[in-house]
């Protein structure tokens, strides 16, 4: 199994949905397990060559579900991983299935994900800050990590680039379950230079669980 073959049958019957992509995907990780997870990640790095807006992806998650994927990553292999992105479901299933677990794991050092956050390039800057959602989220493998979130989230405050306000709310959404005080603290402390959008979706989520309070139905009597 090689980039090309993959890239090839990426592009000669393109998967109609996410769905579609993953039936392929686990048939490829099926085939690519007994290989060292080094070579794995030398593919997924061969597969951003590749045209098609499956190649990356399919990249990651070969990395993500092969065992010792995560452990065997290097912060020069993340680094080259995250050249050339340029949309939103790339950067977060890049900083979902890689670079947060990395950093959880102790793969990827702080001052990497920290450099992201200074890059003029909306999208590291978006990768930084969901890359703390994989420290806190259960179904992400997180188990809370309220000093490096917060210390991501505080260099981002006053972005207001939509893709990184978006994601300020979301890491800060999914530290609240683990940590609600001191985000409620932290949303208190920087209240004049946070969104009016993420004030909103993250004190709904503090108050009802939810990023969105439901709305009241019915007649009145």
């Amino acid at each position: 199994m090689t980039a090309r073959t993959i890239g090839r049958a990426l592009r000669r019957a393109p998967p109609p949905s996410v769905p579609a992509m993953r039936v392929l995907r686990r048939a490829w990780s099926r085939e690519l397990r007994p290989l060292p997870p080094r070579e794995v990640i030398r593919l997924a790095i061969q597969l951003l060559d590749h045209p098609g807006p499956w190649s990356r992806l399919v990249g990651y998650e070969l990395i993500a579900h092969h065992p010792g994927g995560i452990q065997a990553l290097t912060p020069a292999a993340l680094r080259r991983l995250s050249t050339g992105l340029a949309d939103w479901g790339s950067v977060d299933a890049f900083a979902c299935y890689l670079s947060g677990p990395a950093w959880r794991e102790g793969r990827l050092p702080t001052r990497q994900v920290h450099a992201w956050l200074r890059s003029p390039d909306r999208w590291l800057r978006r990768t930084a800050v969901v890359s703390t959602v994989a420290l806190n989220v259960p179904a992400r493998g997180g188990h809370g990590d309220t000093a490096r979130t917060l210390a991501v989230c505080r260099q981002v405050v006053d972005d207001r680039d939509d893709m990184v306000e978006k994601a300020l709310s979301w890491a800060l959404r999914s530290l609240a379950p683990r940590d609600p005080r001191e985000v409620a603290r932290f949303v208190a402390r920087h209240n004049d230079e946070l969104s009016a959008r993420v004030r909103r979706e993250v004190g709904t989520k503090l108050r009802t669980g939810r990023k969105v309070e439901r709305r009241r139905t019915g007649v009145a009597t």
